[in-house]
């Protein structure tokens, strides 16, 4: 799987104009599943999101995680991730998983990232969405389950 992380002041989702999700402090997260993924990635890309250290401390370091502030996650599937630009300059998606599968460990993943105690809004899968932010530092991340 792989996942860009925002850390974020507040963030929100719309769909057709109605707001689908919502969250004030806390992770914008977005996900894309890939070929050969399962339960297993899904539930390490989870926990190590839980455990990432990129919340400032009392002395402004990065030093707390999401649990530690008790932030919200915003999570949107975003196949794109998997863009190969490799060859002229449209992108090929063929590196993401296929709807269903993605679908479903995209459910997964929201599943074991609120078992590991973060509350959990989420886009909607599949859907034309507008998502808004204001990311907080800035503070973007790149995470592959593939990479330690």
């Amino acid at each position: 799987m792989r996942s860009l992380i925002q850390r974020v002041s507040s963030a929100k989702v719309t769909v057709s104009g109605d707001t689908v999700g919502r969250i004030g402090n806390g992770l914008l997260v977005f996900v894309c599943a890939m070929p050969g993924d399962d339960d297993a990635v899904a539930a390490k890309l989870a926990k190590k999101i839980a455990k990432l250290r990129i919340f400032q401390d009392e002395a402004g370091r990065m030093n707390r995680s999401i649990r530690d502030v008790s932030g919200d996650a915003l999570v949107v599937s975003q196949f794109t991730l998997a863009a190969n630009t490799s060859r002229g300059n449209r992108p090929g998606f063929s590196d993401a998983a296929a709807p269903e599968m993605a679908n479903r460990l995209f459910e997964q993943f929201c599943g074991f990232l609120s078992s590991e105690g973060v509350p959990v809004e989420t886009g909607r899968f599949g859907a034309e969405m507008l998502v808004y932010l204001v990311n907080d530092g800035p503070v973007t991340i790149w995470l592959d389950s593939e990479v330690p």
